[in-house]
């Protein structure tokens, strides 16, 4: 008994181990701690604009971002961006991490959420940000 009520107490501090001094802040009870609704992470740069020359725009709308889209599953409008699923194979994986990374490089103010299946059924990367961020990826993406 008193193992099973540790792995719940382990369990739930698990649960509600991302902590924020958010505005939506709530106390789990049977804790008794402060814990956000979500941990995600938010770009703090304003400028919303790609940091690409032209050509090489084209360049990455015509392979990364055609690659992406063929591989698109499903998608949702978010109220700052867009969540694409896609299938949760270690390639796809890979790939999406690939391109979160080089995104970084010319679009920071992007914000990026990846969540994965542990059965590799399925992946969803959110893409969010502040601004006019939703407006570049529904024209960018031709959404």
């Amino acid at each position: 008994m008193k193992k099973t009520l540790a792995l719940i107490v382990i369990s739930i501090t698990l649960l509600f181990s991302c902590q924020s001094k958010s505005p939506k802040e709530s106390v789990a009870p049977s804790v008794g701690f402060t814990t956000s609704d979500s941990c995600k992470a938010i770009s703090k740069s304003t400028d919303v604009s790609c940091k690409l020359t032209t050509p090489e725009l084209q360049i990455r709308r015509e392979t990364v971002l055609e690659n992406l889209k063929r591989q698109m599953l499903d998608k949702k409008e978010l109220i700052d961006g867009y969540a694409f699923k896609f299938s949760g194979s270690d390639k796809v994986v890979d790939e999406l991490t690939d391109f979160i990374k080089s995104e970084r490089a010319c679009c920071d103010f992007f914000t990026f959420n990846l969540s994965i299946a542990g059965d590799k059924s399925e992946a969803w990367m959110e893409l969010t940000g502040s601004g006019k961020a939703k407006e570049l990826i529904k024209s960018e993406l031709g959404l």
